[in-house]
């Protein structure tokens, strides 16, 4: 899986916020504010990769437990699934 295309990340007054670009631009209502942990997670899946490859990600940058970051990745791609922003990939299984 990975973001979209037409979304990039990027830094505004020190925050994280994601912008549309091109014909997405009619898709986004609103402003997309990211902490420092989304934005982490953003940036990787800028390439395709799976939900194991983030928690791993997830666990090397991090001071969490596996559980935690297992419990935030699947959250931040629930609401990337339901705000469309994220596209399956055909290459690598989602585990």
């Amino acid at each position: 899986m990975k973001i979209m295309s037409g979304y990039m990340l990027r830094e505004v007054g020190g925050e994280s916020i994601v912008v549309p670009v091109g014909s997405r631009t009619v898709d986004l209502r609103g402003i997309i504010k990211l902490n420092g942990t989304a934005a982490f997670l953003w940036k990787m899946l800028q390439d395709d990769c799976t939900c194991q490859e983030l928690i791993t990600a997830m666990l090397d940058e991090y001071d969490v437990d596996e559980e935690t970051a297992e419990k935030d990745v699947k959250r931040f791609i629930e609401s990337l699934e339901q705000n469309n922003l994220l596209e399956k990939s055909s290459g690598k299984a989602d585990n």
